[in-house]
């Protein structure tokens, strides 16, 4: 089990990989084009002065909980189940920051006319893998996986084109993914 909190450094939180990810799942809608969710991931957030900023640095916070529990069924089987949280949070001057370049309200979809921008978010993960191993070095597993994203933006709004999406009407939403993963690996 694993517990963290950050303020400027996200990557401990929410990965492990030289940079943050950053989150953005579609789906279907019943008002617009199609839904979406983001997770925007920095470790920071700066806007100059001369662009309505004021200069300074402000810090995202990040806090997580994971954990992992192994059975061994016999020398051959195993399992694991795994499971975690994060959040990721900006402070008030950082939302302002984000949310002036951000999206245009869509003008009466489905009965929405605005959008809120809130940058926050939060990721759950669950999943379970198998394991058997019949021989030494060689190893079969399955494992299945559940990703939620849980973010904070509401409404609908125009968003620009960027590939493989068109520019159109997006209704925010937050997502959720499956994973089916199947795996042989032998080690020399």
């Amino acid at each position: 089990m694993d517990v963290s909190y950050t303020k400027g450094d996200t990557k401990n939180v929410i990965a492990t990989s030289s940079t943050s990810p950053s989150f953005a799942m579609f789906g279907s809608s019943g008002v617009a084009y199609q839904s979406v969710g983001f997770g925007l991931t920095s470790d920071a957030v700066y806007r100059p002065v001369a662009a309505g900023g004021d200069g300074s640095l402000h810090l995202t916070e990040a806090y997580g909980i994971r954990g992992a529990f192994n059975h061994n069924w016999d020398p051959y089987w195993s399992s694991s189940l795994f499971g975690s949280y994060s959040a990721v949070r900006y402070d008030g001057t950082a939302k302002n920051d984000i949310c002036a370049n951000y999206a245009v309200p869509a003008k009466n979809v489905g009965g929405a006319q605005q959008f809120t921008c809130n940058p926050d978010f939060n990721v759950s993960q669950l999943g379970v893998v198998t394991r058997w191993t019949p021989v030494k070095n060689l190893t079969f597993s399955a494992e299945v996986q559940w990703f939620h994203l849980d973010q904070k933006f509401a409404g609908v709004a125009t968003l620009g084109p960027t590939a493989p999406q068109p520019s159109a009407v997006y209704e925010f939403k937050d997502q959720d993914t499956f994973l089916l993963q199947v795996r042989a690996q032998r080690n020399f």
